[in-house]
């Protein structure tokens, strides 16, 4: 089995993507104007149950992420690579991190989860532990980790695509994968560098959050702010991302 992905670019440099709880295989599109595809060649991967990969079972964890990521990576003949991950996503390329450090040569974490994962009130695990089955969740989530600031349809439109191209079970598992997983011990001190991304706008894995656990966990790490961004900088600010990115791969 070779877990769904799209390729993105021919270039020299290799790099994994593995998206958000709404996101799939098309998250980079937004950005790919903006992409040196001639230097950088892009694997964006569909976790199993997600777009391309929807109809893929599975456990729905984080280590199985690592692992069908690494399982295509060797696929494609790539011995090492860069990570980019966004949200959910941050959390599974610390995941490939900490299975195959030596692979690695930098990592990119964009609004990311921490690996000790985030914790919730009860009204906020309520509203996200809902979002399987409502759609109404899905835009409350994504409206208010933009910074309730963004187009109403741009809103709709990020919550229904995730429903429709999603598989609800899935869904739901990976939530309890990234809210209540941690294994930061076991990437605490890796000296790869690391370029922690957040959005101006995003009110919860905001810059506090990051200086208390990836600033605080590795020692090579950056923070950028990205301005008139949330949760969503792909979409919110896609040229300002792309050459942040690739401006640190390529460092």
């Amino acid at each position: 089995m070779t877990i769904g992905h799209e390729i993105m670019g021919s270039g020299a440099h290799k790099v994994i993507v593995l998206h958000g709880w709404f996101g799939d295989h098309t998250t980079f599109r937004p950005m790919r104007d903006a992409l040196s595809l001639d230097e950088f060649t892009y694997a964006v991967v569909a976790y199993r149950g997600y777009g391309l990969s929807r109809k893929i079972t599975g456990n729905y964890t984080m280590a199985e992420i690592s692992a069908d990521a690494r399982a295509l990576a060797d696929e494609l003949g790539w011995t090492e690579f860069s990570l980019v991950g966004h949200s959910m996503g941050g959390m599974a390329v610390q995941r490939v991190l900490a299975d195959a450090p030596k692979r690695v040569r930098k990592l990119v974490a964009v609004t990311p989860v921490p690996a000790s994962g985030v914790p919730f009130d009860p009204d906020g695990w309520a509203l996200f532990d809902g979002a399987a089955a409502s759609l109404d969740n899905r835009r409350g989530i994504i409206d208010f980790t933009t910074g309730s600031r963004l187009s109403k349809r741009w809103i709709d439109h990020v919550a229904r695509y995730s429903e429709e191209t999603s598989d609800r079970a899935a869904f739901a598992a990976y939530l309890q994968a990234w809210a209540k997983t941690d294994f930061h011990t076991e990437i605490e001190g890796k000296t790869t560098p690391v370029k922690v991304i957040v959005g101006a706008n995003d009110p919860a894995l905001n810059a506090d959050v990051m200086k208390g656990t990836y600033l605080t966990w590795y020692p090579n790490a950056e923070l950028e702010v990205m301005a008139n961004a949330g949760h969503y900088p792909m979409d919110e600010t896609p040229v300002a991302l792309a050459t942040s990115i690739e401006n640190f791969l390529r460092g």
